[in-house]
């Protein structure tokens, strides 16, 4: 069954297709062959570099600070899915696919991949509560949950990729600052009156001092690949994506 589903995948690159081809032309397979070769590679600079035994998985569901209290919580959101999480952390069996964090990790890095839109500016029960925001709350509540601080490990980072043409519009500059992502968790906390006050005073804001918080075109990313074998190959898919895809 594995060889006819990558049978019907690559009919997505021509005219017999039997769905739409954004199905395999998108940001989600684009930031998994990306992950992928990154992690056959040596440790570099890169914001995506592996360290040594680090593992990345795509669609990991993050644990949040703000989950439900109880049933009906009006100021409660679930878990978030994660386009891409590279580190030392150990995956939930079954389909629930929860990331969590070991207890030797040195790395933790968040990756939201994007082509044709922007970072959502909001949750469901809290307007403003934007996806940078939400992603890197996330990422210190994992940290803390493993018993860590980000100033143990030698990277934590939130990391946002998009086309250089979006990037140089500032579509994604403005919510990937740590002074964003300060005062919309900021917001988000003061909501809770009082009960979350000594998370974001004691965890949040320590944390967020260590963190990483990037953006990254995929043309940079390319540019590290097309050393290789492979980059005319992650050229062509990426052409496909931006052909397919429609961007802002």
């Amino acid at each position: 069954m594995i060889e006819r589903v990558a049978h019907l995948l690559s009919l997505c690159q021509g005219g017999a297709s039997v769905m739409p081809p954004t199905q395999l032309f998108n940001e989600g397979w684009l930031l998994r062959l990306a992950l992928h070769w990154y992690s056959e590679q040596p440790p570099s600079s890169s914001p995506l570099a592996f360290e040594d035994k680090a593992r990345w998985y795509s669609e990991g569901l993050l644990s949040s600070p703000f989950l439900a209290r109880y049933r009906r919580d009006k100021l409660a959101e679930g878990y978030t899915h994660a386009d891409g999480v590279i580190g030392h952390f150990d995956v939930t069996p079954g389909e629930r696919s929860e990331i969590r964090v070991r207890k030797d990790a040195t790395q933790l890095v968040v990756v939201e991949a994007k082509i044709g839109s922007p970072l959502s500016d909001r949750t469901r029960n809290a307007p403003g509560y934007d996806q940078a925001a939400r992603n890197t709350a996330c990422l210190v509540h994992l940290i803390a949950q493993a018993g860590h601080a980000p100033s143990t490990l030698s990277r934590a980072a939130f990391c946002v990729i998009g086309p250089k043409i979006q990037v140089e519009k500032g579509i994604f500059s403005p919510l990937v600052t740590k002074k964003s992502i300060c005062e919309k968790v900021k917001i988000r906390v003061a909501a809770y009156e009082g009960s979350k006050d000594e998370w974001f005073e004691n965890t949040f804001m320590p944390s967020l001092e260590y963190l990483s918080v990037d953006v990254v075109t995929w043309e940079d990313i390319l540019e590290e690949i097309e050393r290789t074998n492979v980059g005319p190959c992650f050229r062509e898919f990426y052409d496909r994506c931006l052909e397919l895809v429609p961007r802002l």
